[in-house]
């Protein structure tokens, strides 16, 4: 969510008049993340989230903007498409498709605690749940297929030791996801990108309460325990080493569970699939570090975080799943 493409006040006021949403109050850009251009777009009839996606093709983005609709419509909490005059749900300003949608209530939790974690994991359940009957179907485009595309280009920029960790989980993943236990593991629709500052809390630090998902451009059929372990491993960790905090992780595994038990096949992949999350954002955040795209708010997120989050994963068991 940087800002890659400028929006004036005017523009936002045109893009409106597609909409019966009100009128221009206010327009401000979002600096955090790195992918689409992202502003607040207040009107009087409320406040909403403007979205210029930079990268995914027109044609690409039904499969987000519907599933946020479904989603929101089985009373999952995640910010609801505003549907245009014409009864689509996308539209194009400056020349990139474009879409709003409404803001949820609360901030996100840099710093979460069991309680954070149980209630991110009670609703991650709960969305998997509700998108099983979703019908538009779209590969996770930054899976594996992806991950082998993108190892050249980042090759150039690791040592040898790095080069060499790479390839080597590279060639353990393609195994397993080629292989009958991958296969097995239940999967649907799934974020892909829960980390903590896509999930927002209202209420209060020691009582919180769920806000609600958001930015879901990452979104794809997946593995429910692939969606599952990108989450762990971002909210479960020591900040700075990236190891697993056993009582976290424990909150986060027990919630999710109570919604919707784990399979035995689930069990035996656990471990394969956190460093399949880690090894997606570390080739990810290598990319977007060393090959970055000019944004005016653009801050790439540093890859070594990653590198020892996999390393960690290839070298400690794994707590195991209830």
């Amino acid at each position: 969510m940087a800002v890659f493409t400028p929006v004036a006040d005017s523009d936002a006021q045109v893009l409106l008049r597609q909409y019966a949403i009100g009128e221009l109050v206010s327009l401000r850009g979002i600096t955090a993340g790195i992918e689409n251009t992202n502003y607040f777009l207040n009107t009087t009839h409320g406040e909403y989230v403007l979205t210029l996606f930079e990268k995914l093709e027109f044609e690409q983005l039904p499969f987000y903007i519907e599933l946020m609709h479904h989603l929101a419509a089985r009373g999952v909490p995640v910010p609801e498409p505003q549907t245009l005059r014409d009864g689509g749900r996308l539209t194009r300003l400056h020349g990139k498709p474009c879409a709003i949608v409404s803001r949820l209530a609360g901030g996100y939790e840099p710093a979460p605690v069991a309680a954070h974690c149980r209630l991110a994991a009670r609703t991650q359940a709960q969305a998997h749940l509700q998108a099983r009957d979703f019908a538009l179907r779209q590969a996770n485009l930054r899976g594996i297929d992806w991950w082998r595309a993108t190892a050249p280009a980042v090759l150039p920029f690791l040592s040898a030791e790095q080069a060499g960790l790479l390839r080597s989980e590279l060639e353990h993943q393609a195994a397993f996801h080629a292989g009958a236990l991958h296969a097995s593991l239940p999967a649907g629709a799934v974020h892909c990108d829960l980390f903590r500052d896509n999930v927002l809390f209202a209420g209060t630090s020691e009582q919180p309460l769920m806000g609600g998902f958001i930015d879901f451009y990452f979104a794809g059929c997946d593995t429910w325990l692939f969606d599952v372990a990108v989450a762990v491993n971002d909210w479960c960790i020591e900040r700075d080493s990236g190891a697993l905090v056993p009582h976290l992780v424990a909150s986060w595994l027990e919630a999710y569970q109570a919604q919707r038990p784990f399979t035995d096949a689930e069990r035996e992949a656990w471990p394969t699939l956190l460093r399949a999350a880690a090894l997606r954002f570390w080739i990810s955040r290598l990319y977007d570090f060393h090959l970055p795209r000019e944004a005016q708010t653009l801050k790439p997120h540093d890859p070594r975080h990653f590198e020892r989050i996999l390393r960690l994963r290839r070298e400690l068991p794994a707590p195991p799943l209830p």
